[in-house]
């Protein structure tokens, strides 16, 4: 929001601040007990979820508005997002906004116009984000992929397509990288890949392709019981694991 600017000022006359008809979305993943998961805002007075978003203000170039939105929602900067679609069906109204009981913001409301938004996606470290609501939000939460919430206008659209884009993708991407702790398993890599993948990998073929790119360090083991049961943990390369992504992951999981 503007700073300075009311709630009710950015309700009834957020217009005159950012530009009109065109938002963004941004669909932040991380991942956290061995699941990967989108970071949602749940409405004011509302049952329904949002994804984080925002407006772009008019002098104000679509990057930097991306970049901002996400370090708002989660403390962060200097991650990786990536734009991957423009949502602009005629379909796209924001009349559930006026079911969240603000009596400010009404059907002629700025917001109630049909809205073009911009998609990006964020890879980040869930243990260093600090989540933040919205202004139009109560509660923010992480949630598994397959235990989405009902979400506000087309945003299982969003992250679907988000989702099918990291999978067009996944070979480019540094994907363990941004997702993943310093130290991490093998397993805990394979699960990441096989979420976005949506199937199950074989885990020997998997490790043995993965190490045989050279991008990971192997480090201690990780004890939490029987040693004999101890995975090793592991770590980035980052030169080698940013130079391999350059000519593409190209080994088939």
């Amino acid at each position: 929001m503007h700073s300075g600017l009311t709630l009710e000022e950015f309700l009834s006359n957020g217009q005159a601040y950012f530009l009109p008809s065109l938002s963004i979305d941004n669909v932040i993943f991380g991942f956290h007990d061995n699941e990967l998961k989108v970071l949602l805002l749940q409405l004011k007075n509302n049952h329904l979820w949002e994804l984080p978003g925002g407006f772009i203000y008019k002098e104000e170039e679509i990057e930097d508005a991306a970049t901002r939105i996400l370090t708002t929602r989660t403390g962060l900067t200097d991650l990786f997002l990536q734009q991957f679609y423009v949502f602009g069906s005629t379909q796209r109204t924001r009349k559930e906004l006026l079911l969240t009981g603000m009596p400010q913001l009404t059907d002629q409301s700025w917001l109630m116009n049909r809205f073009v938004s911009i998609g990006y996606y964020a890879l980040v470290d869930y243990q260093k984000v600090n989540p933040q609501p919205s202004e139009l939000s109560i509660v923010y939460g992480w949630h598994e992929l397959t235990k989405i919430p009902e979400l506000i206008f087309d945003h299982q659209q969003i992250i679907e397509k988000a989702l099918q884009t990291m999978r067009l993708q996944l070979n480019h991407l540094p994907i363990g990288y941004n997702l993943l702790p310093e130290e991490f398993t093998l397993k805990s890599l394979q699960t990441i890949y096989e979420t976005i993948l949506g199937r199950k990998l074989d885990r020997g073929n998997f490790n043995r392709k993965i190490l045989g790119y050279g991008i990971l360090n192997k480090k201690e083991k990780q004890y939490s019981g029987g040693a004999h049961k101890a995975p090793f943990l592991y770590s980035f390369n980052k030169e080698a694991y940013f130079n391999a992504l350059e000519s593409g992951l190209t080994k088939d999981f």
